[in-house]
């Protein structure tokens, strides 16, 4: 099925987040408390809310977003490109622009979205950032009443468990398996919070997401059997 798919008709993304403050205490007493609350059951006995805190970029009522990255197809004859762009900065602006990119751009029934765990965390989480900005939401991405052949999202991680729901296969590990080189550079996830809040350094966080999302496109490929990306194909634009 996904050999049929016209590659240009895909939005490849993935998102970075942080916590919403560089640390705990900077967060309200209610703020504090509700944080508290939804960890509970995440935490083991030894950890604090407070020591939890640095992983609240995963949840969007305490986290945001500092960068999303996409990435397209195009050809021209047997010249093959993938485009990459990313959207940074402040979160508002950022949605916006991510929200018209989809709206004038991405918007026609052919278009599908594509990340790695997509279905579970980067777009939902881009939804509920764009309601809590009061950001309208582009249509790709309500899925309201929409059964789920009609939700126009390509996840690689769905692909590759292949109906087995309880299997869990990160992205590092699927490139390593698959013969792609590494999408890592000199952070990974967990560093993320630290980088944006402590050594303000959003260049170097863009430039970890977009690997990222070009290792989603280099899977896809290798689901598809063809040949993966080399570096000439790729323009950071």
């Amino acid at each position: 099925m996904i050999h049929k798919i016209n590659l240009e008709h895909i939005l490849f993304l993935d998102i970075e987040t942080v916590p919403l403050e560089e640390n705990f205490n900077l967060l309200d007493a209610e703020m504090q408390q509700l944080w508290e609350q939804k960890t509970q059951y995440q935490r083991r006995d030894e950890y604090t809310a407070e020591d939890f805190y640095d992983r609240a970029g995963i949840w969007a009522e305490f986290g945001k977003i500092v960068c999303i990255s996409v990435g397209y197809f195009t050809f021209k004859g047997d010249i093959r490109h993938f485009r990459v762009t990313s959207f940074f900065g402040e979160e508002k602006q950022l949605l916006k622009d991510f929200n018209n990119l989809l709206s004038n751009h991405f918007n026609g029934p052919q278009h599908l979205l594509c990340g790695h765990n997509a279905k579970e965390f980067d777009i939902p989480f881009i939804a509920r950032r764009m309601i809590i900005n009061q950001i309208p939401i582009p249509e790709k991405l309500n899925l309201f009443g929409k059964k789920p052949w009609e939700i126009p999202h390509l996840d690689t991680l769905e692909l590759w468990k292949f109906g087995d729901y309880k299997h869990f296969t990160s992205l590092k590990l699927l490139t390593k398996i698959l013969g792609i080189p590494s999408s890592k550079g000199d952070i990974d996830g967990s560093q993320v919070g630290h980088v944006f809040h402590v050594e303000k350094d959003i260049d170097r966080i863009v430039i970890y997401c977009e690997k990222d999302t070009i290792a989603v496109a280099q899977v896809f490929l290798r689901l598809r059997r063809e040949e993966i990306l080399i570096d000439d194909e790729i323009i950071h634009i």
